[in-house]
C-alpha cells in the first residue's frame, strides 16, 4: 500500500509541473506589444542580426507603367526588421508572418480598354466611364508584390539626409481581370523591377525629368523610443519595366502581346515612374521593441 501510495505522490507531483510548465509557456506567449508598439507586431526582432523594426505605411502617390497611370487609392504597408549598416546600407529581415509587403488591388483608370476620359471631363462623363470599362468584367487591377524580402536594402541615413537611395526593393506588378487570368505579371520572381526609391531628387533617363521626394517631419513617439516620418514621400523614376507575361491563360500567345501594345511594354528607363506618397514610416530599435513585449505578460 505505501509503494502505491508514492506512485500516486509521484504523478500527482509531476502533473503539477507540467501545468506549471503550460502555464509558463502560455504566459510568455500571451506577452504583447502595447501602445504605439503595437505596429511592430510581425518585425522579427528576436532573429540575430536584427538591429530595428520598420513599420511603413504609404497612403497615396501614383505608378507610371509604360503609357498606363495606376493611382494609388489602397494603403501599401511595409514591415519586417533590418540589421545594422554595412557600407551604408542594411539587410532586411521579412516579416514574422511572411506579409512583408501587403497586396493592395489599385484600380487601374480605363480597365482592360485602357478608355478614360479626359481630365477635365464632367463628372458624369468620368461616372459613365468608370460604370462601362472599370466594371466587374471590363475593369482591371494592379497589385504591387514583393518578390524577395532578403532583396531590400534600407538606408536610414539616405532616408533622412535626402540623397541616394533610401530603400531598394523588387517587385513584380500583378495584372487581374476575369479575361486575363490570375498569372498577368509585369516582372517576376527570377526577373523583377528593380526600385530605388528616394527621399531626394531623381536623375532619370529622358524622357523623364527630374522629381523630388522628401523626408517629411519628424516626430518621436513612445519617450523617444520610435521615430515617425510623416508625410514622406519616396520616389524613383529611372527603372525599367519587362514585357507582361503569363495574361490569358492558354491563350497568353494571343493576349500578351495585346496587353504589352496597349501599356507600351517592354518599357525602358525614363519611361516609368514609382510616386509614394503620404509615407507613414515607423523605426525602433529591436532591443527596445523586446523590452516591451516581456513588460507586458
Amino acid at each position: 500500500m505505501p509503494k502505491k501510495r508514492n506512485s500516486t505522490r509521484v504523478v500527482c507531483m509531476a502533473l503539477c509541473a507540467a501545468a506549471l510548465a503550460t502555464l509558463a509557456l502560455a504566459g510568455n506567449a500571451s506577452a504583447k506589444l502595447v501602445g504605439e508598439f503595437t505596429k511592430f507586431q510581425q518585425c522579427p526582432w528576436t532573429t540575430e542580426g536584427v538591429n530595428k523594426c520598420l513599420y511603413s505605411v504609404t497612403a497615396g502617390g501614383e505608378v507610371v507603367l509604360g503609357t498606363k497611370k495606376v493611382p494609388v487609392e489602397k494603403s501599401v504597408t511595409i514591415q519586417g526588421g533590418f540589421a545594422k549598416p554595412v557600407e551604408g546600407f542594411s539587410k532586411f529581415f521579412a516579416a514574422k508572418n511572411g506579409e512583408t509587403m501587403s497586396k493592395a488591388a489599385q484600380n487601374v483608370p480605363g480597365g482592360l480598354l485602357g478608355i478614360v476620359p479626359p481630365e477635365k471631363s464632367p463628372a458624369l462623363v468620368k461616372a459613365l466611364s468608370a460604370f462601362f470599362f472599370e466594371n466587374a468584367l471590363t475593369g482591371v487591377t494592379s497589385t504591387l508584390e514583393l518578390t524577395s524580402a532578403s532583396e531590400i536594402k534600407v538606408s536610414e541615413v539616405n532616408l533622412a539626409s535626402k540623397e541616394g537611395v533610401a530603400l531598394k526593393m523588387p517587385i513584380k506588378v500583378h495584372l487581374e481581370n476575369p479575361f486575363l487570368g490570375k498569372s498577368c505579371y509585369v516582372g517576376s520572381s527570377g526577373s523583377p523591377i528593380i526600385w530605388e526609391l528616394t527621399t531626394g531628387i531623381t536623375s532619370p533617363t529622358k524622357p523623364n525629368e527630374p522629381i523630388e521626394g522628401s523626408s517629411g517631419t519628424v516626430e518621436f513617439l513612445e519617450s523617444g523610443r520610435i521615430l515617425r516620418l510623416n508625410e514622406a514621400v519616396l520616389v524613383d523614376n529611372n527603372w525599367s519595366a519587362p514585357a507582361a507575361s503569363g495574361c490569358g491563360g492558354i491563350l497568353s500567345f494571343l493576349v500578351n502581346p495585346i496587353i504589352n501594345g496597349q501599356i507600351g511594354l517592354p518599357s525602358a528607363k525614363g519611361k516609368n515612374a514609382a510616386i509614394l506618397k503620404k509615407n507613414t514610416i515607423s523605426i525602433s530599435t529591436a532591443t527596445a521593441v523586446k523590452k516591451v513585449d516581456s513588460e507586458n505578460p
